[in-house]
């Protein structure tokens, strides 16, 4: 338990995922209410400041609680954005599961695959102040020189290789496969083997190169 969360009398908080579509969380009434009127004033003050800039005192003071409410309620700082990132979550993964076409059903899988990444893209951007504020390493994460060399690695690789088109970004994306937090989800969390891990790297990596002469 660090300082603040001991003046605070909050636990030490792991931060929770964002809520899934038709999932919401589950609380009382007054509960909700709570809650909806601190994130209002959380979203208040994130179109004012820009998110990098909302304290957990402003939240407080502008919702008129104590800041140990707001960080029993949320945690910490990095729960709050969270929490914040919800609602647009929820109008994301709608698009893509009901929405019309391309990117919701009723258009062929390639054309869709392609309009979800396009899709995803935008909404990162657009809200790309709320995850980077609800992830306090996103933006070193990448430049650490492990991840750097192993991306000059495999983009040196793909172009001995002979293959075309910008193997910089190629290698970004095939390097995002290799995620030690997303390989933690896959074998830890969802119990994947490490040969079907080994095996979708061989066949992601396959797909990229070109076809023997």
């Amino acid at each position: 338990m660090n300082a603040q969360q001991a003046s605070t009398g909050a636990e030490p908080h792991c931060p929770r995922e964002l809520t899934l579509l038709g999932q919401p969380p589950r609380e009382r009434a007054d509960a909700a209410r709570n809650r909806s009127r601190l994130l209002d004033a959380a979203a208040q003050l994130v179109r004012e400041l820009g998110a990098q800039n909302v304290t957990m005192d402003a939240v407080a003071a502008a919702a008129h609680v104590g800041k140990g409410t707001l960080f029993r309620r949320f945690g910490d700082r990095e729960g709050l954005m969270r929490a914040l990132l919800d609602h647009a979550e929820a109008e994301y993964q709608r698009g893509f599961l009901t929405g019309p076409p391309p990117l919701g059903p009723g258009a062929g899988p390639g054309e869709r695959l392609l309009a979800f990444g396009c899709a995803t893209i935008r909404h990162h951007l657009d809200h790309l102040d709320l995850y980077l504020a609800a992830d306090t390493c996103a933006e070193r994460r990448l430049l650490v020189p492990a991840a750097m060399l192993r991306v000059s690695h495999v983009a040196g690789l793909l172009r001995q290789a002979g293959v075309d088109g910008d193997t910089d970004l190629l290698a970004q994306a095939l390097n995002g496969y290799l995620d030690p937090v997303l390989l933690h989800h896959l074998h830890v969390q969802r119990g994947y083997p490490v040969a079907r891990l080994e095996n979708g790297w061989r066949q992601f990596v396959t797909r990229q190169l070109p076809a023997p002469e």
